[in-house]
């Protein structure tokens, strides 16, 4: 007796949705990457502009102090 291969219809099926879920998958990767991406640019930019903010406040002089005036007889 001679065995041939013959394609199970079942297998065949599986395969298929195992392919499909695969090609899914790798599909929301490339999805989730490009969104990581655009977060890691934006907080590195954020950062920047804070630092820069930092230093700037940090080489100004602080503002004066308002002389502390003491209330008049009408201001009571």
């Amino acid at each position: 007796m001679k065995r041939t291969m013959i394609a199970n219809p079942k297998n065949t099926r599986v395969q298929s949705r195992l392919e499909k879920a695969a090609r899914e998958n790798a599909n929301l990767t490339v999805g989730y990457e490009a969104q990581a991406k655009v977060i890691r640019e934006k907080t590195a930019r954020l950062k920047a502009l804070r630092l820069a903010a930092e230093t700037q406040t940090r080489t100004e002089e602080p503002p004066a102090k308002p002389a502390k005036r003491h209330p008049t007889r009408r201001e009571k």
